[in-house]
């Protein structure tokens, strides 16, 4: 069995005569098959183009007609131009067609009006279910491939949200960012509307919702000074946010993650953008919460997940503290035990407390080496848990750990991307200003904000 493929400008006479003579074919032999594919006018030329590239043809005028067999793999049989088909259905049928050329110039109008009509329908039904926008910079990073299948399975953004996610990198890396668009595709995520490269940076941010900002630098001090580094990540934020005052959506939110200056490209988006919500612009500690539980939990013998509310303070790939003051055991195995919501005071159940002193606290040069080694899955199940508790609430009492804006909370100087508890309601977040915090842990917050802002 066969189907013949009719596909031509839509306002092309030759076009229109040749799917008429089809149409009848179809109407009147039981083993005959058509298939018609139109073209706007202006987009022919490429789609013809690509076409003929793809299967090895040459041909160069409207329409273009082959053949394709539904039983078997491969390229169609390519039949040619108008004259070719008529030949064929001479040939093969003693069918002919008479048209004349004022009726085919008659169809041809016809036809345009009726494919743009189409046209019009599709867009409208489109924009009926718009997709969110989903923006990645330095997409060829590892995190980026780890966190495509998190965005695009239903989790982050509910079982009812459609997402295009546009992959966005320098030139160099056009290879990369086409093999990730093809491998995603492959997967056939149903709430993937789409998924596309981009390597000019003047089409970046289009009607974007939300930016997950990836760039970072591999900081080597023996190599060249920090202040050139940090001039570096200021050059790519100063093209950055004038892009997404132009080109997002004025509710996009923002999102800084990365393995260095966190705070920093945070606070130069808001610096360089002043337009864009500060309030929707955040940075990402959850890596440095999850590697601190994990390591909790190992000495401690239980599941990382049952150590919750460890908070990171003040620059996250920096100098920051990880507070334990508040941080509680659920399903901790030992004398006292309760329903699922019973909870130890984690500082309660660690009686070794030299090994917090020595070896927890002292550890975060470890534990920021554990962060920074990671290949891309903690990083992206790290922007992806945030983006699911901005959109759908953190858990109902427990502490999230973000770099925002401070308003002067827990005395951090105003004006500051700094991060602290917060907690996600209704699509929004608070800082957790009723948590009590203790003489010790005020002093290293006044430390960590002063080195911050040097």
């Amino acid at each position: 069995a066969a189907v013949a493929v009719f596909t031509g400008k839509a306002n092309c006479p030759y076009y229109a005569k040749a799917e008429f003579l089809a149409d009848y074919l179809q109407a009147n032999l039981p083993n005959f098959r058509a298939h018609k594919i139109p073209q706007h006018p202006d987009k022919w030329e490429q789609w013809l183009h690509d076409i003929c590239e793809t299967n090895g043809w040459e041909h160069r005028q409207s329409p273009i007609i082959w053949r394709e067999l539904l039983d078997r793999g491969g390229k169609g049989q390519l039949l040619g131009g108008l004259n070719d088909f008529l030949k064929y259905a001479q040939q093969y049928y003693g069918i002919t067609s008479m048209m004349l050329p004022e009726e085919m110039l008659g169809i041809a109008e016809e036809n345009l009006q009726a494919y743009l009509e189409i046209v019009k329908e599709d867009e409208e039904i489109k924009s009926l279910i718009k997709p969110m926008q989903v923006w990645i910079t330095s997409a060829s990073a590892p995190i980026c491939y780890q966190l495509i299948p998190l965005l695009a399975n239903g989790e982050v953004f509910g079982m009812s949200t459609e997402i295009s996610i546009h992959l966005l990198d320098t030139g160099q890396f056009k290879e990369v960012l086409c093999s990730i668009v093809m491998e995603a595709e492959d997967m056939a995520f149903p709430l993937l509307r789409s998924i596309s490269e981009h390597t000019q940076t003047d089409e970046a941010f289009l009607e974007a919702d939300i930016i997950i900002f990836l760039d970072d630098v591999l900081l080597n001090l023996e190599v060249q000074p920090l202040e050139n580094y940090i001039r570096e990540m200021s050059e790519v934020c100063q093209v950055y946010a004038p892009l997404i005052e132009k080109n997002a959506k004025s509710e996009v939110r923002v999102i800084s993650s990365g393995k260095a200056f966190a705070n920093l490209k945070a606070m130069m988006i808001m610096t360089y953008g002043p337009s864009i919500k500060p309030e929707n612009i955040i940075a990402i500690a959850t890596s440095w919460e999850s590697a601190a539980k994990a390591m909790l939990a190992r000495k401690l013998n239980i599941s990382t997940a049952g150590v919750k509310d460890v908070i990171v303070w003040g620059n996250i790939t920096g100098s920051n503290y990880i507070d334990l003051s508040h941080a509680k055991l659920y399903g901790y195995d030992c004398a006292i035990w309760g329903p699922a919501d019973f909870h130890h005071p984690l500082l309660n159940m660690i009686y070794d407390r030299d090994w917090i002193r020595s070896e927890f606290l002292s550890a975060q040069s470890s534990l920021s080496s554990r962060v920074c080694r990671c290949a891309g899955m903690l990083p992206a199940h790290a922007v992806a848990t945030v983006l699911r508790y901005w959109y759908h609430d953190s858990p109902p009492g427990e502490i999230v750990s973000v770099g925002v804006l401070s308003e002067g909370q827990f005395c951090v100087p105003e004006g500051i991307i700094f991060s602290m508890p917060v907690r996600f309601q209704n699509g929004n977040w608070e800082v957790m200003t009723e948590l009590e915090i203790d003489g010790t842990t005020q002093k290293v917050l006044e430390r960590l904000a002063h080195e911050l802002i040097q």
